[in-house]
C-alpha cells in the first residue's frame, strides 16, 4: 500500500471516528472568526463606548484563544493515544518513525486546515447576526452589515497555524519517546484497576465533601459582618476559592469512589448489570480524571455565575433605574424644570409633575444601624440624613414620635444592617428631636440625587417635627436644591420623544437624570459584558462537552470485549444500553450538578452587587446550560448504542 493510498484509508476512517472533532473545531474556528470580526467593525463603536468596552472584547478574544487551544491540544493527545497501536503496526512493518510523522503531519494538515477554512466561511457567515445580537441585547439603534474583515482573518489565521504547529510538535515528541512495545500498551497504561479503597482514599473522599462544603459555608458569611477588615475579606475570599477547587479535585480523586462504595456494600456485594455498567466504571475513571474534571467544572461554574451575575445586572435595569430616577424624569433645579416643560409644551407631550420638599439633617442612628466594616470612617452618630414630610405621600402616616426610613439598598444592607425596632435622634442646627424607629421600607420616592447615590435611606417625619426641623436646619450640610421634581409623561408612546428633547436641552446634568436612559446605559454595559461572557461560556461549553464525549469514545472502545462476555452471560441489548444510560448521567451530570452548585453559592453570596433580582435571571442561565450540555450526554449514549450492537 502507498502512502498514498493509507493516507486517505486514514482520512476516512478518522473523519467517521471524529466527526465531532471536525465539527467541534470548524465551531471553535467560527466562533473566533466571528468574534474577532466584532474588533474591527466599525459599526461596533456604538456599543464599545469607551475604552473598557474595547478592552473586554479584547480580552475575551484572548480567553477564547486559550479555551480553544486547550481543548484541540488535549482532544489530539486523546487521539495520538488512541492510535497508538496503530503506529507501532507502522514500525513493525519497516516504517521510521520520521515518516510516521510526515503521514500524520499530512493527514492533520488536510482535516485541521479544510476545518480552518470551513469555520472561517461560517463564521464570516454569522458575523451580521452576532453584531445583530449585540445590537439588540444592548439596545442599540444601529444597522448590521455584513463585513469581512481582512484584519480577523489574519488574526485566526495566525492563532491556529500557531496551534497546528503545537499540536505537531507534540504529535512528533510522543511519537519519539515511544517505543514500539510502549505504543502497544499506552492505553492499557491509562486504565485504573483497584480492587479495594484503601483508608487513605476514604480520608480523601471524606476531606473533598468537607473541603467544599465549608467554602460554601464560608461564601454565605461573606458579607454578613463577619469579616469586618478588606484583610480578612480578601482571605476570606482566597479560602472560598482554595478549599472549593481543591475540594474538587479531591472530590473526584476520591469522594465519587467513596460514596458509590458504600452503595455498593448496602446492597451486600450483588450489584444488577445496571450498576456494573455504571457504578463499577466510574468509581475508577473519575478517580484517573480528577484533574481534567476540576478544570472543566471549575471553568464551568465560573462561566454560569459570571453570567449569572451579568444577566442580574442587565435583568435588573429597569427595576434599578426606577429605584434610583423615581419618576420618568428627575429634576432638581428650577431652570431645568422651566426648560424641560416649556419644551414638552411646545412638543405638545402631556405631563404630571410631582414636587418633594427635601432637606438634609444629622442623625444618630447609631441603636438601629450596625456597620459591618471596620476602617470605613462611618459615624453612626452623625450621619447625614435626608427629610421629607408624610403629609407629601398619601399612603404614608406617621404620628409625631415616629421616623420611617424608606429606600435602602439591598447592598446597603449587607453593609450597613438597619435593625427592626430602636431610637433615632434627629439634629437640626439647634436642636435635637428624638424619634422612634417606625421601620424600614424599600420603595424609593425621591431621586438619588439627595440620598447620595442611593447609598442613604430617605427619612420620613410627620408634617410638625418636619417643620421644626425645617426652621432650625444646617445650611452647610445641604444640597444645592432642596426640591426634587418628578416628570412623568402623561402617554408611554411619548416617552421616546421627551426623552431626546431631555439630552437635546443637555438636561442630563446636575442631578437630573432620565430614567429610560438610566436604564438603557446599564443595559448597553451589562449587556456587553453578557455577551462576552456568554460566548466565552458557550464555546467552553462546547468544547468541554466535547472532551468528555471524546473519553467516553476511548473508554466505549476498550470495553467492547465486556459487552460480548455480558450478552454471552444472557443479558440483553436493552439490559446493556440501560446500564449505558445510567453510566453516562453520572459521567456528565456529576460534573454539571458540582458545577452547578458552585455557581449558586458564588452567586448567592454577592448578588446584591449587581442588581435586585436573583432567582429569574440565575434559574434561566443555569436551565439552558443544563439543556446544552445534556446533548454531549445524549450523544454519548448514541455512540454506546453502536459499540455495544458492534459487540454483539
Amino acid at each position: 500500500m502507498s502512502i498514498n493510498q493509507l493516507m486517505i484509508r486514514n482520512l476516512r476512517k478518522n473523519l467517521s471516528n471524529y466527526y465531532l472533532y471536525v465539527f467541534a473545531l470548524i465551531f471553535s474556528v467560527a466562533i473566533y472568526f466571528a468574534f474577532v470580526t466584532l474588533q474591527y467593525d466599525p459599526s461596533m463603536d456604538a456599543t464599545k463606548g469607551s475604552v473598557r468596552g474595547e478592552a473586554a472584547i479584547k480580552a475575551g478574544s484572548i480567553l477564547l484563544v486559550a479555551i480553544v487551544g486547550f481543548f484541540l491540544i488535549y482532544a489530539n493527545s486523546l487521539f495520538i493515544k488512541r492510535r497508538s497501536s496503530e503506529i507501532g503496526l507502522f514500525q513493525l512493518i519497516g516504517m521510521t518513525k520520521n515518516r510516521i510523522i510526515k503521514i500524520l503531519s499530512i493527514e492533520n494538515f488536510i482535516i485541521y486546515f479544510s476545518s480552518v477554512a470551513i469555520g472561517i466561511l461560517v463564521g464570516f457567515s454569522i458575523s451580521k447576526l452576532i453584531v445583530m445580537i449585540v445590537f439588540k441585547i444592548t439596545g442599540v439603534e444601529a444597522v448590521a452589515t455584513l463585513r469581512f474583515s481582512s484584519e480577523a482573518l489574519i488574526q485566526t489565521l495566525l492563532v491556529f497555524i500557531g496551534i497546528y504547529l503545537l499540536i505537531m510538535l507534540m504529535n512528533s515528541i510522543f511519537i519519539k519517546r515511544q517505543s514500539i512495545l510502549a505504543l502497544f500498551q499506552v492505553r492499557q497504561s491509562t486504565e485504573v484497576k483497584v480492587k479495594k479503597m484503601s483508608i487513605w482514599q476514604i480520608i480523601i473522599g471524606i476531606l473533598g465533601i468537607v473541603m467544599i462544603g465549608s467554602g460554601y459555608y464560608v461564601s454565605q458569611k461573606l458579607f454578613d459582618g463577619d469579616f469586618n477588615t478588606v484583610t480578612q475579606l480578601f482571605s476570606a475570599m482566597a479560602f472560598i476559592l482554595g478549599s472549593v477547587i481543591i475540594g474538587t479535585y479531591l472530590f473526584y480523586k476520591g469522594s465519587v469512589a467513596f460514596i458509590f462504595q458504600l452503595i455498593r456494600k448496602q446492597n451486600n456485594g450483588y450489584l444488577s448489570i445496571n450498576k456494573v455498567l455504571s457504578l463499577s466504571s466510574i468509581m475508577f475513571r473519575m478517580k484517573s480524571n480528577a484533574l481534567l474534571l476540576t478544570i472543566i467544572t471549575t471553568v464551568s461554574a465560573l462561566s454560569i455565575g459570571l453570567l449569572s451575575l451579568s444577566y442580574i445586572a442587565y435583568y435588573s435595569a429597569e427595576q434599578t433605574a426606577e429605584d434610583f430616577v423615581v419618576a420618568d424624569f428627575a429634576l432638581v433645579n428650577e431652570e431645568s424644570i422651566e426648560t424641560f416643560t416649556q419644551a414638552l409644551n411646545d412638543e405638545g407631550i402631556s405631563y404630571d409633575k410631582n414636587q418633594v420638599e427635601v432637606f438634609q439633617v444629622t442623625s444618630d442612628v447609631s441603636e438601629i444601624l450596625d456597620v459591618n466594616m471596620d476602617n470605613t470612617n462611618v459615624d453612626t452618630s452623625e450621619l447625614p440624613l435626608p427629610i421629607v414630610s408624610d403629609e407629601d405621600f398619601d399612603d404614608i402616616e406617621l404620628s409625631e414620635d415616629e421616623t420611617l426610613l424608606t429606600g435602602y439598598s439591598d447592598l446597603m444592607q449587607t453593609y450597613m444592617t438597619i435593625e427592626d425596632s430602636g431610637e433615632i435622634e434627629l439634629k437640626a442646627q439647634d436642636n435635637v428631636i428624638k424619634q422612634d424607629f417606625a421601620g424600614l421600607n424599600r420603595d424609593y420616592l425621591v431621586s438619588s440625587y439627595y440620598t447620595n447615590g442611593g447609598g442613604m435611606p430617605l427619612g420620613v417625619v410627620d408634617q410638625s417635627i418636619y417643620e421644626k426641623l425645617k426652621d432650625n436646619m444646617n445650611p452647610d450640610i445641604q444640597k444645592s436644591s432642596l426640591v426634587y421634581t418628578g416628570i412623568n409623561i402623561s402617554d408611554a408612546a411619548n416617552l421616546e420623544r421627551a426623552n431626546t428633547i431631555f439630552h437635546q436641552e443637555n438636561l442630563d446634568k446636575g442631578g437630573n437624570e432620565s430614567q429610560l436612559q438610566s436604564s438603557r446605559d446599564q443595559k448597553m454595559n451589562m449587556g456587553l459584558m453578557m455577551f462576552i461572557v456568554g460566548f466565552l461560556g458557550l464555546t467552553f461549553l462546547v468544547t468541554s462537552g466535547c472532551v468528555l464525549y471524546f473519553k467516553q469514545m476511548d473508554e466505549s472502545e476498550s470495553e467492547k470485549p465486556s459487552y460480548t462476555i455480558l450478552r454471552k452471560l444472557g443479558f440483553t441489548e436493552g439490559d446493556l444500553i440501560k446500564g449505558i444510560q445510567i453510566k453516562q448521567m453520572f459521567n456528565f451530570g456529576i460534573p454539571l450538578v458540582v458545577g452547578l452548585l458552585h455557581s449558586y453559592f458564588a452567586v448567592q453570596s454577592g448578588w446584591f452587587f449587581f442588581g435586585s433580582e436573583v432567582w429569574t435571571p440565575m434559574l434561566i442561565v443555569m436551565g439552558l446550560y443544563t439543556a446544552l450540555y445534556s446533548i454531549f450526554g445524549i450523544l454519548s449514549v448514541l455512540y454506546y448504542k453502536k459499540v455495544i450492537r458492534e459487540a454483539l
